[in-house]
């Protein structure tokens, strides 16, 4: 079995349980199966349910050989559903967490959602400032290493080829410090 099936298979009846220290420092360094690599800073004192959720699965292995299957030329890369399609999902959502972070720069981590209040494990990055994105998305990291190779992830837009396949992750490690 494929890592990118056992991930399909992964669901959770609800959000994880709080495991982290929120005044704690937490990075999540993914490796791509390009070989390629980044780096991102967690906000865990700005959005801990997020941060909480997102390094509970990072450690179970659930972003693991999963693709970037939503990557829009100047705009953001999305990633962390399993199916590869945009509606794929943990089998849990979360309410969102908003703070005075916005979306003022490249490399700025938040959750992709359904509409408010409909967090799972997809999240984008974005390419550049988008400031009509405040408000709406619980925003959670930032790319601090390895920023142009996330804007070298392959552009894809999964409504226009579906088939054409994504950049996948490796490994998502979550380093506490």
């Amino acid at each position: 079995m494929s890592s990118e099936n056992q991930a399909n298979s992964k669901q959770y009846s609800s959000a994880p349980a709080m495991q982290i220290d929120p005044q704690k420092e937490y990075t999540a360094t993914f490796k791509m199966e390009n070989g390629e690599q980044f780096i991102i800073k967690l906000y865990a004192d700005k959005a801990p349910v997020t941060v909480n959720s997102f390094v509970f699965l990072a450690r179970d292995g659930y972003f693991d050989g999963v693709t970037f299957h939503r990557v829009l030329e100047g705009f953001m890369a999305q990633g962390g559903d399993p199916t590869g399609t945009g509606r794929g999902g943990p089998g849990y959502q979360f309410n969102n967490e908003d703070s005075d972070l916005e979306f003022d720069r490249a490399g700025i981590v938040a959750m992709a959602n359904a509409g408010r209040d409909t967090n799972g494990s997809q999240f984008f990055i974005t390419f550049g400032p988008t400031p009509h994105l405040n408000g709406g998305y619980t925003i959670f990291g930032q790319v601090i290493k390895g920023m142009p190779t996330v804007n070298n992830i392959k552009r894809r837009d999964p409504s226009r080829n579906p088939d054409f396949p994504g950049d996948a992750i490796k490994t998502v490690t979550i380093e506490e410090i």
